[in-house]
């Protein structure tokens, strides 16, 4: 009957923060019976039994190796608590390729009180999505945005193919550092089109720094992304720009329509899903890919993105 995942699915819609371990664990899971668990779990959090969206603002932080997401995350995690906000953290690490765990465990590389209830930051693996994000994580995310006020998506690295967190979080931010040539990378690899906000770190560098972010506002008026926010931040003690990117993400979340950018997220991840799991034949044999959205916009608004990828599948049978 699922009552494991239907139970911890609404201790989540209660907010209750102590069922998000357990379900995360479950979600994670593929044992097959796990798999019938994490599908009630999923139902229980859907817009359809929120009786709307999730509370969470969901961000996702990208950016190359050694931008500083950590670091910058620390930061911002410190100011959320002082707010009084419960935050979740997934951290997207590489792969072992011999056990498929986590390589770098981001439980040590963010500074977080491992006592403090309203914190929870969880590591996984990226295994072989290209993506950034584990198998996972989107069910994860969306799990546990009903419970908590901030679900953080950090993933790994950035690149041409990296850019699945565009399609999960509310508000993403991409992450880079002073003089490292990531501008004219990432006008190539189609990067900027990602960002809703972006951080430029380790302003305290001077000169390298504002020639940095002068860089990255003249590449986003020239690809018309002007009204993109670029912040310039420092994590060295007292951190600064901290403040000017938490207002920059909450007036990003502020202005958005956020029932159809949700929607959209969710129907992007069946597709991504079904193409990943079922293969590129599957989608063709919908009609391509506007065949396959077409079934998904006939699905009710309030599925989760895992029921609509089983709406797909289902319509493939039929």
């Amino acid at each position: 009957m699922s009552e494991e995942g239907a139970a911890l699915g609404t201790r989540l819609r209660e907010r209750d923060l102590s069922a998000a371990p357990a379900a995360l664990n479950l979600l994670e899971s593929i044992a097959p019976e796990d798999l019938r668990e994490a599908t009630a779990l999923l139902a229980e959090v859907s817009p359809a039994a929120l009786g709307g969206e999730a509370p969470a603002h969901v961000i996702g932080i990208t950016g190359p190796p050694g931008a500083g997401k950590s670091t910058l995350l620390s930061s911002l995690l410190h100011a959320w608590r002082a707010g009084g906000m419960t935050v979740a953290v997934l951290a997207v690490d590489p792969s072992s390729r011999r056990s498929g765990g986590s390589l770098l465990g981001d439980r040590a590389r963010i500074e977080f009180d491992p006592a403090d209830r309203g914190v929870l930051i969880r590591s996984t693996a990226a295994g072989d999505r290209l993506g950034g994000l584990a198998r996972a994580t989107r069910a994860a995310a969306e799990a546990l945005a009903a419970a908590f006020d901030i679900v953080v998506v950090e993933t790994v690295g950035v690149g041409q193919a990296e850019t699945d967190i565009a399609d999960l979080a509310d508000t993403v931010a991409v992450v880079v550092q002073p003089g490292s040539g990531d501008v004219l990378q990432f006008l190539k690899a189609g990067i900027m089109e990602i960002p809703d906000v972006l951080v430029v770190t380790k302003s305290d560098l001077g000169e390298i720094a504002l020639r940095t972010r002068r860089d990255l506002s003249a590449a986003l008026r020239s690809l018309g992304a002007a009204g993109t926010k670029v912040v310039a931040v420092s994590s060295l003690s007292p951190p600064s720009g901290i403040e000017e990117l938490l207002t920059a993400l909450s007036e990003h979340r502020a202005g958005l329509d956020l029932p159809s950018r949700r929607l959209r997220a969710r129907r992007e991840g069946a597709l991504v899903e079904l193409a990943r799991e079922d293969g590129e034949r599957a989608v063709r044999a919908l009609g391509g890919r506007p065949g396959a959205l077409a079934v998904l916009e006939r699905q009710p608004a309030g599925l989760g993105s895992d029921a609509l990828a089983r709406a797909l599948r289902e319509e493939l049978r039929s």
